[in-house]
């Protein structure tokens, strides 16, 4: 059976490309019947639109500030989503909070990746966070997505230390190469559980 993966980006797309790299590397399609078909933004001037075009992956842009409620832009996401029959919709730097129905609607398909090592420094500014509290330790975790923010079942999680000096900017830099290679690893083994 084929598995389209779905992924939700706003920004550059670091994690998408990640991902897609590795599953053109591994052959999911190959091994899994599984490959992104899809990447689909809230911002047109997403960066990461321009680089999945040019990697041949269907895109579309939705203005989440076009709609007039949470609601309404989630119904149309959930529309353009569903043009691709998703096995695996994929958060990946996608900054928007879902309303309960869309999260309902791709209950067990739908993954986030978190630069924090959950349940630690959920929502925003993380790696200050664990900075200012003095932590040993930060990174990231990949969660299933549930209603409530950040507090889905964890799938996996990577450690980085955090370093004398250290900036919230160099942190950052430091958990998002754990975050390429873990939210790859991690969406290979739930299509592995789907075969």
């Amino acid at each position: 059976m084929h598995k389209n993966i779905v992924i939700l980006i706003s920004g550059s797309g670091s994690n998408m490309a990640a991902i897609v790299a590795a599953s053109r590397q591994r052959r999911w399609l190959e091994r899994h019947g599984a490959e992104v078909v899809a990447v689909i933004s809230n911002r047109s001037d997403a960066l990461g639109l321009v680089w999945a075009r040019s990697e041949g992956i269907a895109t579309a842009a939705l203005d989440h500030r076009t709609y007039a409620t949470r609601e309404a832009f989630d119904a149309a996401l959930m529309a353009e989503i569903d043009r691709f029959d998703p096995a695996l919709v994929v958060l990946a730097g996608f900054m928007r909070i879902l309303t309960p129905g869309f999260v309902a609607h791709y209950a067990g398909r739908l993954v986030n990746i978190h630069p924090s090592l959950l349940p630690a420094f959920t929502g925003l500014h993380t790696h200050q966070r664990a900075i200012d509290a003095g932590c040993k330790v930060a990174g990231c975790t990949v969660h299933r997505v549930t209603a409530e923010i950040d507090h889905g079942e964890i799938l996996d999680q990577a450690v980085v230390p955090v370093l004398p000096g250290d900036t919230a900017d160099t942190l950052a830099a430091r958990v998002l190469t754990q975050e390429h290679l873990l939210y790859p690893n991690t969406i290979q083994r739930l299509l592995a559980q789907k075969d």
